[in-house]
């Protein structure tokens, strides 16, 4: 079995990764990835309970298999879910999330992001407390 691919869970229609880590191999449930952060060769993923957790994978690697109807890049350091996106300035330069975080959006993504940002998420399939 090769670690770190894409795969859907039979216990219903939940998408989820699995990842090698240094403790093991992890099961992550992508609608719970709030953002995911590049850091040279590895990516910190942000969850929804406010945990984090490094991988040795490149930013690019969950660009490729995540749901592009439910993660968008906002710069070469962020891809965001659009399920957590609060609010885009009216710039259309940073995206605040639901957690607080303030996310800059790089001028060549701007565009596609205003365009696709969080518009192409329907309000009421946001599963994320305003809290």
């Amino acid at each position: 079995m090769n670690p770190g691919f894409f795969i859907k869970i039979k216990t219903g229609d939940t998408a989820s990764l699995v990842l090698p880590t240094c403790k093991g191999i992890e099961l992550i449930d992508v609608n719970n990835i709030v953002r995911i952060e590049a850091s040279s060769n590895y990516s910190r993923l942000y969850f929804l309970n406010g945990k984090t957790l490094v991988v040795a994978k490149l930013l690019r690697w969950f660009e490729d298999r995540l749901p592009a109807a439910q993660f968008i890049r906002a710069h070469r350091a962020h891809l965001l879910n659009r399920n957590f996106i609060r609010h885009i300035n009216g710039k259309g330069n940073k995206a605040i999330l639901y957690n607080g975080d303030h996310i800059g959006v790089s001028r060549r993504k701007r565009s596609q992001f205003l365009k696709y940002g969080w518009a192409a998420v329907p309000l009421r399939e946001r599963s994320v407390p305003l809290a």
